[in-house]
């Protein structure tokens, strides 16, 4: 008997798009909508702040699926419409000036930057798009000062890509130290460290007042030159549809442990939500690659009516010169009490394990590979942890956990 069941899925991001395709392979055969305000067909936004700014990858290969893998699997992709309206009581959105059944829908509404207010803030370039990192690209040369304003990922990501192609960077973070409220003092320092080696100019406890023509103005009265301002001063979930149709929200859609709103038929993914965890035993809103990789399709799995728990560990890596790191776990609002460290801290090759209360809750490896697993599986543990044998490095890491 042929499905006359539609789902929905309101965000054509990493999300949606793996979201759509795990219908596809668990077998549904009704009707799949899925829809994004972007012209572009969904991609990954990772090579955004990294090797696309470097000018070491192609653009195209950002992509989730080719060009014609959505008509191939009977994917309806509507690109450039913007879903409008949610009406959770007759099952209905409105988009593009059509209003659309679902029987199951999927919102994957993903973020927004928080943009710069200030003069002259029409100025500035933000990135979360391609179509900006490939405009971001293309002016950043040897010949470029550029002025990049908050010292988190993005900003530090970006500084170092212009770095790199021998730009003159100068980076402005309100806060003592980079990363500080992500990371805390000891990596925050590391990272600022890092920074000035390499030749960026860190105005550190200071923000922009106003943005000339070529030039910025510091809160304190200093003039900088800019050719190009770049601003990542975070992002805020994209909850609009959510709360005019009277779904829960909170720092996020409210979902639980199968990824399923205050709504019974519809669900939320990725960026957008603010997710019970059943192994961290916390409401978590997690705004990078992994969730969205992976929560599309656990979102997918609860539509058709299968047993969901999504209980991954938050992963996220960052690339910033020759410091590659991994992330796993989640400090939230820095709630560790002590960080230990194994390898060589100076020399940045070591693990920086994250404990509160003799427990793992989060670590980061930097310039050291193939420990993820092994630290999810601490963090997963829930024990209490050995300093001493966490410090030392000829103690592997599968006898911790």
């Amino acid at each position: 008997m042929p499905d006359d069941r539609t789902f929905i899925i309101v965000g054509a991001s990493l999300t949606g798009a793996k979201a759509a395709e795990t219908l596809r392979s668990e077998g549904f055969e009704g009707r799949v909508i899925l829809i994004g305000t972007e012209a572009e067909r969904p991609y990954e936004r990772p090579p955004l702040s990294k090797d696309l700014l470097t000018g070491e990858f192609d653009p195209g290969k950002a992509y989730v699926h080719e060009a014609g893998w959505y008509d191939e699997h009977n994917v309806e992709l509507r690109l450039g419409t913007t879903v409008t309206a949610l009406d959770p009581s007759t099952h209905e959105v409105s988009a593009g000036g059509e209003s659309l059944h679902y029987d199951r829908l999927l919102l994957a509404t993903g973020s927004a930057v928080k943009p710069l207010k200030v003069p002259g803030a029409d100025r500035v370039h933000y990135l979360r798009t391609l179509p900006e990192s490939k405009a971001l690209a293309d002016a950043i040369t040897a010949e470029t000062t550029v002025v990049v304003v908050g010292a988190g990922w993005i900003g530090l990501e970006v500084a170092a890509a212009a770095r790199g192609r021998g730009a003159t960077v100068t980076v402005v973070e309100v806060d003592s130290l980079p990363l500080r409220l992500v990371l805390g003092e000891e990596l925050g320092a590391i990272y600022a460290e890092l920074h000035r080696e390499k030749g960026a100019d860190l105005r550190l406890q200071s923000g922009i007042q106003e943005i000339r023509e070529s030039s910025v103005i510091l809160t304190d009265g200093t003039e900088i030159a800019a050719d190009l301002v770049v601003a990542g001063v975070g992002v805020r979930p994209v909850t609009e549809l959510a709360e005019s149709a009277g779904l829960a929200v909170d720092g996020g859609i409210l979902v639980d442990a199968s990824l399923r709103t205050s709504d019974p038929d519809i669900y939320a993914a990725g960026d957008v939500a603010n997710a019970e965890h059943p192994v961290l035993h916390k409401r978590i809103h997690v705004e990078h690659w992994a969730n969205a990789l992976n929560g599309g399709p656990a979102a997918a799995r609860a539509m058709l009516g299968q047993s969901v728990s999504y209980d991954d560990i938050p992963y996220f890596f960052s690339d910033q010169y020759d410091l590659g790191m991994e992330y796993s776990g989640f400090l939230g609002t820095l709630s560790h009490d002590e960080v230990v460290f194994r390898g060589d801290v100076a020399g940045r090759e070591f693990i920086a394990f994250y404990l509160k209360d003799g427990k793992l809750i989060a670590g980061l490896n930097a310039n050291v590979w193939d420990v993820n697993e092994p630290i999810q599986a601490i963090i997963r543990s829930g024990k209490t942890l050995d300093r001493a044998r966490l410090a030392d490095a000829s103690v592997p890491l599968d006898e911790l956990g």
